[in-house]
């Protein structure tokens, strides 16, 4: 080993601790990474920076804006209520929804599909009093198992088709990736329908376990004609900023102030809600003129009205929050919301809101304004898990949402028909979408996510330096030491499990970059065809099922679900292995 191997394998580690410890963003610590290698000359710029013009990231730019039009109209969401609604039995249920969305999770992006259909199916589940944690996890594995059919179903599967391109090798055509793809849905399905659905546990969703439980959560206190700070401001008044409680709304009469602002002026008889650790309200008891309402009968949902609503949001990967206590992120002049609680772990935090720092998978149940859900529900910051209104122009937005469902539909033809690249037909169809006005130049800005992409790109220079200092040469050829003697079959079976490990500990699309390298080396040593080791690596590395930090739709599906930890391990592990041992053996037998 060299000294520029050394290095270079001291920075990937120190990476991988840096990402498995959270200490900053993702795509951050990737990029930071990077930089260190031009600084030191181990990378040119041109290198290190010839990940942000591949065609696979740049395809997955296009796939954002082509996923976000085709769902921004509801379409699917419609299509799908009515379909589900003529079930009767639950796992009749589980057979109209999950088939579908995995069809459909095929051809467009997976998280927005999971953050679209959770509240659907929370919803759905408590109007039938079915527990909401059997149909999550089911939700994210089927998207999963869905993307790996085709090039598109999920960035990982465009990554290593672009970096495949970028070695001057074919790239995967639209269905090859169906050969594994398929088989892995198909008894994946099976898996879940069966044995995965027993292994579930029947769990309350957090808001649930929060309303069952309001006057946990909620203190009433009368302003009474003494209140020494009648007619000045809630700031004024000392009650914006108090030790672990949070005034979220002013009844006045029939008249209701929510979100309460600093400068509200508090008048005699107001009710003054509070929200937040109830236990210490007796700093408040204490103060002349406040008289505790111990025979409320005010709960969560009775804080909802025309101006106001509940709302689920799963704190992302990317988010600007982590890492920061709530206060410190001024989450509530940021956002227009309060927190009302925040969960972790299938259990609720226990200590001063304000005081909490954030980290990612933490629900919040938020008091927000009636355009919140709106507004943040492309937010990097945390994934909206609460249903939007039916628009008032259901008509026009049915028209649309089928228009852009005929658009996917014709550039996916014309790519499998060979008539056009996958990122000419994706092109063609953002720009047929803004021509059509189907989504703004804004709208489309607004889907492209932009952490995910620094992600990428970063880690393609990454890539780069292992291969450029010999490393992923070295690295390959241990592995070759270690499974030549136990045959193809084991060195496959090494190759998946690295990578799916990278997975679970990482992020898909940079374990995936990580890997390929290697895997095209051992594949150019043993003189088998490399796109056996690039289909393995592209399967293992979307195939995250053991934990909800590995891939974003188990995180979104992680507190909504009122799951832990071994969850995942406990339902995911099985599938694990079904899809490895599948992968390995159709790949070993069609390109080996």
């Amino acid at each position: 080993m060299t000294i520029e191997m050394g290095f270079v394998l001291i920075a990937i580690v120190t990476m991988f601790l840096a990402l498995l410890f959270e200490i900053a963003r993702p795509d951050m610590i990737v990029f930071s990474v990077l930089v260190i290698f031009v600084l030191t000359g181990l990378l040119s710029p041109e290198e290190a920076f010839k990940g942000f013009s591949n065609q696979g990231m740049l395809t997955i730019a296009l796939l954002f804006i082509v996923a976000g039009a085709v769902q921004k109209h509801g379409i699917l969401e419609q299509v799908m209520k009515r379909w589900l609604s003529k079930s009767r039995s639950i796992k009749g249920s589980m057979l109209r929804f999950f088939i579908p969305v995995s069809i459909s999770s095929a051809f467009l992006n997976n998280t927005p599909i999971v953050v679209t259909f959770t509240p659907m199916i929370k919803k759905w589940c408590e109007e039938r009093g079915i527990p909401p944690s059997k149909f999550l996890i089911p939700l994210s594995y089927v998207t999963i198992l869905g993307g790996t059919i085709t090039l598109i179903g999920t960035s990982t599967n465009l990554v290593v088709h672009g970096m495949l391109l970028d070695y001057g090798l074919d790239g995967f055509s639209l269905f090859q990736l169906s050969i594994v793809g398929i088989p892995v849905l198909l008894i994946g399905l099976i898996y879940i329908f069966t044995v995965g659905f027993k292994l579930l546990p029947s769990n309350k969703g957090f808001s649930d376990q929060v309303k069952q439980d309001s006057r946990e959560y909620i203190a009433e206190m009368i302003v009474l004609d003494d209140f020494p700070s009648i007619d000045l401001t809630v700031e004024a008044a000392g009650l914006r900023e108090l030790k672990g409680l949070y005034l979220i709304e002013i009844i006045r009469g029939a008249e209701r102030l929510s979100p309460v602002k600093s400068t509200t002026v508090i008048r005699a008889g107001d009710r003054l809600i509070f929200t937040g650790l109830i236990s210490t309200i007796a700093e408040l008891q204490q103060l002349k003129g406040l008289h505790l309402e111990t025979g409320t009968d005010l709960d969560l949902d009775d804080l909802k009205n025309g101006h106001v609503q509940l709302v689920e949001a799963v704190v992302s990967h990317q988010s600007s929050l982590l890492s920061k206590s709530i206060k410190q992120s001024q989450f509530r002049s940021k956002f227009d919301a309060g927190v009302l609680a925040v969960h972790r772990n299938n259990e609720r935090i226990k200590s001063k809101i304000g005081d909490i720092v954030l980290k990612p998978g933490d629900v919040l149940l938020l008091l927000t304004g009636s355009d919140f859900t709106r507004t943040y529900q492309y937010s990097n910051d945390f994934y909206v898990v609460s249903s939007l209104e039916t628009p008032d122009n259901l008509n026009e937005n049915r028209s649309k949402g089928w228009f852009s469902l005929i658009v996917l539909i014709t550039m996916i033809l014309s790519v499998a028909f060979n008539l056009l690249s996958m990122f000419k037909a994706m092109l063609f169809a953002v720009l047929i979408f803004i021509l059509t006005k189907i989504i703004s130049p804004e709208e489309a800005k607004k889907k492209v996510q932009f952490h995910v992409l620094l992600l990428i790109a970063s880690a393609f220079g990454v890539g780069t330096a292992m291969t450029k200092t010999g490393l992923a040469s070295w690295m390959a050829n241990g592995l070759l030491e270690v499974g030549k003697p136990l045959g193809i079959i084991a060195i496959l079976t090494f190759v998946y499990i690295l990578t799916n490990v990278f997975t679970e500990l990482i992020t898909n699309s940079a374990a995936a970059v990580l890997m390929l390298p290697i895997g095209l080396e051992m594949a150019d040593s043993l003189a088998v065809d490399y796109i056996g080791f690039a289909v393995t690596i592209a399967i293992a590395a979307s195939a995250s099922f053991i934990t909800p930090i590995g891939y974003q739709t188990n995180l979104i599906v992680y507190g909504p679900g009122g799951y832990q930890f071994k969850d995942y391990m406990k339902v995911g592990t099985p599938l694990s292995i079904i899809v490895m041992v599948i992968t390995v053996t159709v790949v070993n037998i069609i390109w080996f």
